[in-house]
């Protein structure tokens, strides 16, 4: 065995060695409740991404936000969708109970909310971008 064949087959051997590594990183109970947890919450996950709900909600959000001279930031992250605009956040989060509304402050929850998808999402909008104060008109620019 070459001394380049006998590098690569030790190169190969840590790196299995460090993917092992990371996989068994968290205990094996906590990965089966984390996957039972995701089985459980998938069928609500499915429900919010095809409600209709969800597209009046988006569509709501961006019209006051638009009225408020705030660009609303949309991102789905998993199977939460995540709306931001300006310090503010907002989550709808599937659980295996139902759909919740997370309002996030500095980086934590504030508090949750469940949410009803067969509801009128304007309240939920609202209440969200109730505290965004619109922003002041610029002052005209000065010309020489």
């Amino acid at each position: 065995m070459s001394f380049l064949d006998s590098l690569e087959n030790n190169l190969k051997s840590l790196e299995s060695r460090e993917e092992g590594g990371l996989r068994n990183s968290r205990p094996q109970g906590q990965r089966d409740s984390d996957r039972a947890r995701a089985q459980a919450s998938s069928r609500h996950a499915e429900q919010l991404r095809k409600s209709p709900y969800t597209e009046e909600l988006l569509r709501l959000v961006t019209r006051i936000g638009h009225s408020r001279r705030t660009k609303i930031q949309m991102t789905w992250i998993g199977n939460n969708l995540r709306l931001e605009a300006r310090d503010r956040r907002f989550e709808l989060r599937p659980t295996p109970e139902g759909i919740v509304a997370a309002f996030i402050e500095n980086g934590g929850d504030v508090r949750t909310v469940p949410v009803d998808l067969a509801g009128n999402p304007d309240g939920l909008a609202r209440e969200w971008l109730a505290t965004l104060p619109p922003r002041e008109p610029e002052p005209p620019a000065e010309f020489d």
